[in-house]
């Protein structure tokens, strides 16, 4: 089937109706990048030709390449039969208008924690000029602490993870936005060897919990599995960072964390935080606020 496609479809028109059809059919999980089949296509298409990709109408009608032909199809398959994530095929992934290097070593990008940075922190951090230190934990891809560097840009960002592996993909990133002289990549788990304070810390940790991580669709599990179970209620790394942010925040500091599916599960284990759940395009459940005080405060009640 492959390999007819790659010698008879000789247009992007063409190109797009057999991925279509072929994604289609293999009932393929999207959620890294795009919802659909159709967007899917058209992405994959488009960025292995190197053309706009947003632009597919002028496109459409081209005639290709042979070779060029070839180098799409062979994507399409290893999408469709491999389940392998598009970015991982592309080696790009994008959030907003920011654009990252990506491989297996990481992640996909798609943290909603980027919708949250800047204007709509505003209430808590009252002008960026305000945030000096920031601390980006599970850094994974970089593309977090990247984007506090364009949203706050008189701060110095630290950014950890665990994985030497992630850190690569990182400062691949970090020089790509030539960014090096302000965002320091560090190999630690969480706050371990961490001694300076910060204005924000963000996290978007693994938060998996076990039971969904056993049911994860195909495409997930060429993601690190480092990335994305974090125990039985997939609390674990949220429970650490919770008992020591206080200690690693300025005062008026403020933590952000994504959680996932978890708000029920956080909200049961810690009934008396003042969780503020900040509104995201997915909703109001994935992303939490605390502020230093609120964490102190809760220290000296032992609510944490």
């Amino acid at each position: 089937m492959y390999a007819d496609a790659a010698s008879s479809l000789k247009t992007v028109r063409d190109l797009l109706r057999f991925a279509v059809t072929r994604f289609n059919n293999a009932g393929l999980t999207f959620g890294h990048g795009t919802t659909n089949a159709y967007d899917e296509a058209a992405y994959l298409i488009l960025a292995t030709l190197k053309l706009p990709v947003d632009r597919l109408e002028p496109f459409l009608d081209a005639t290709l390449l042979p070779t060029e032909v070839k180098d799409v199809v062979d994507l399409i398959e290893r999408r469709a039969e491999e389940r392998v994530p598009v970015a991982y095929l592309t080696h790009e992934a994008w959030q907003g208008d920011f654009n990252f290097y990506v491989d297996e070593r990481v992640i996909v990008p798609r943290s909603f924690i980027y919708e949250l940075l800047g204007q709509p922190l505003s209430p808590w951090i009252e002008y960026p000029e305000l945030v000096h230190r920031a601390l980006d934990l599970c850094t994974g891809s970089g593309c977090l602490a990247i984007q506090m560097a364009h949203h706050y840009p008189d701060a110095e960002i630290d950014a950890v993870d665990i994985s030497l592996d992630a850190l690569e993909v990182a400062a691949i990133n970090v020089e790509n936005y030539g960014l090096e002289d302000r965002v320091q990549l560090i190999h630690t788990d969480l706050f371990e060897g961490i001694e300076d304070t910060y204005d924000l810390i963000i996290s978007n940790p693994p938060y998996v919990d076990e039971e969904s991580v056993d049911s994860l669709p195909e495409e997930y599990l060429h993601e690190p599995e480092l990335a994305l179970g974090s125990g039985e209620d997939g609390l674990d790394a949220t429970r650490r960072i919770l008992a020591a942010a206080a200690e690693r925040l300025n005062p008026h500091g403020v933590l952000l964390v994504e959680i996932g599916h978890n708000r029920e599960a956080l909200e049961d284990a810690y009934p008396r935080l003042p969780f503020v759940w900040l509104e995201t395009s997915g909703g109001d459940g994935f992303v939490f606020l605390l502020t230093r005080e609120d964490l102190v405060e809760a220290q000296v009640n032992g609510d944490l």
